[in-house]
């Protein structure tokens, strides 16, 4: 998918020094990109064996709901601390630049058992991981990962026990 890798923009020392930041989000740009990225992520394997999509705060809501729209798939959320109401389940991560912490309402997947992971590209595998980490402690399981791009250098898919999809590697 040239059309993607030629909308990230990569911004050198952001957030902190010695990191290279890929922004996804000049994809929006290009409506029949985005829609030809949503299809493709939509008809996946892992979209279909799912009971719900999970997306991950903040540049998977985006893919993730238009997602969930067009796979009909339920779609519940992982927010960064602080952000959601309610009875909460959170954990705190390592991210290569920095830490963070993630929560997911309890009551919104409930009533789901096998979930797919939905974000906008892996890198170390930190983030997806701390949602699998959530999932996996209410007795749920994450069948795979969904991303636009994938940091091969990184190596983050080995940090995975689970399918990831990568429609473009950097």
């Amino acid at each position: 998918m040239k059309d993607i890798h030629d909308l990230i923009i990569n911004y050198e020392n952001f957030p902190k020094e010695g990191i290279s930041f890929k922004d996804v989000l000049g994809i929006l740009k290009k409506p029949n990109v985005f829609k030809n990225l949503i299809h493709r992520m939509g008809n996946s394997d892992i979209i279909r064996k799912s009971d719900a999509i999970i997306a991950i705060d903040a540049r998977g809501f985006i893919f993730g709901s238009a997602i969930s729209y067009y796979s009909s798939k339920p779609m519940v959320v992982a927010r960064k601390s602080g952000k959601l109401p309610g009875d909460l389940i959170e954990l705190s991560y390592e991210l290569e630049y920095g830490h963070n912490t993630l929560s997911i309402q309890k009551d919104t997947v409930k009533d789901f058992h096998k979930f797919v992971i939905i974000d906008d590209l892996l890198a170390t595998g930190g983030t997806a991981k701390c949602v699998s980490n959530l999932i996996e402690s209410m007795g749920k399981v994450i069948i795979g990962l969904s991303v636009v791009a994938e940091i091969v250098d990184l190596k983050g898919k080995s940090n995975l026990n689970f399918d990831v999809e990568s429609q473009i590697k950097l």
